[in-house]
Order: structure tokens, then C-alpha cells, then sequence
């Protein structure tokens, strides 16, 4: 069972990873902080929660919408050992797309594309492909430049850890 404490650390690291990595190539920021099991975040805040089991089938977090339609990532604790990454993942794609309704059309002839949809961290989804901060596994991240069909292979950085070389190769 997860308690406050052994989330403190988590919640740091990921700070860490939003303010330093995510903010200068998203122009996307976020305070986090921790509200303790027995009280309710208050009115307005959007919501990164950690619980011990999954309320969805083979779930190990997702994101969504609160009842008052602000951004919501849930993360399973319990069901999920490896919570940092998941926890990450949910984050930065709340921050990406905080109403879950964001997509980029690529036309690729005068009658056919395909539809993306505006997921920063599915691209990179794997756990080896992750990095670490204060030896906590965080979840790699595409930059805008994934969405850029105009952009050659080669010829920018796609992700975080500088691996995709372009859109095709992931």
C-alpha cells in the first residue's frame, strides 16, 4: 500500500523532469504537489493520482477528466512496480493535452493521411526506452518537431533522449 511518504520522492523526480526537460522544448510548466491521502485537492487543481489498484482492467494509469473537465491522470501503485515511469507518462501527457482531444493530421497524398493523436509519450512507450532522474525510470518524450511532417529524418532532435531519428522509426 502507498503511502504519503514513499511518494514524496517520486514527486520531486518528477518536477524535476517537467521544469528541466519538459517546460524549455513544451513551454508547458506545472507545480506539483502532494496532497495527502485524507483531504481533496482543491477546487481548480488538476489531478496526478497515485492508488494502489487499477479501477480499469490491465490498466497501469491513464488520464482523463475530473468532474469539473480539468485534466486527471491516474496511476496504479500497486498494480504498476514500476509507478515512476507510468506516473511520468500520465503527467507529461496531461501537460501535452490537458482535454484528451488534440490530434495532427499528416496528409500524405491529395486523398490520404494518417491522424495522430497528440500522445507526447506513446511514441517512446517502452520502459527501455526511458531515462532516469535521481535513479527514479521516467518515461521518454517526443518533442513538437515528431508532429512536423515537414521535418527530414535526421534533422532535428524528435525525443528527450535524442533516439528517434524520424516519425517512421519508432
Amino acid at each position: 500500500m502507498l503511502a504519503d511518504a514513499d511518494v514524496t520522492p517520486a514527486v520531486a523526480t518528477l518536477q524535476k523532469q517537467v521544469t528541466n526537460d519538459v517546460r524549455p522544448v513544451w513551454g508547458t510548466d506545472a507545480e506539483l504537489t502532494i496532497v495527502p491521502k485524507s483531504t481533496q485537492p482543491s477546487n481548480g487543481s488538476w489531478w496526478l493520482v497515485l492508488l494502489d489498484d487499477s479501477d480499469q482492467a490491465d490498466a497501469l494509469g491513464y488520464h482523463d477528466l475530473t468532474t469539473e473537465d480539468l485534466p486527471i491522470g491516474k496511476v496504479f501503485g500497486a498494480s504498476d512496480l514500476k509507478a515512476g515511469i507510468t506516473a511520468s507518462h500520465a503527467l507529461l501527457e496531461m501537460l501535452g493535452d490537458p482535454n484528451i482531444n488534440l490530434t495532427v493530421f499528416v496528409q500524405n497524398s491529395n486523398t490520404a493521411g494518417i491522424l495522430y493523436a497528440y500522445e507526447v509519450c506513446d511514441a517512446r512507450e517502452d520502459d527501455s526506452l526511458g531515462y532516469q532522474i535521481d535513479n527514479i525510470l521516467l518515461s521518454d518524450f517526443v518533442y513538437p518537431s515528431w508532429f512536423e511532417s515537414f521535418r527530414a529524418e535526421d534533422s532535428t532532435q524528435f525525443d528527450r533522449r535524442n533516439k528517434i531519428q524520424a516519425r517512421s522509426s519508432c
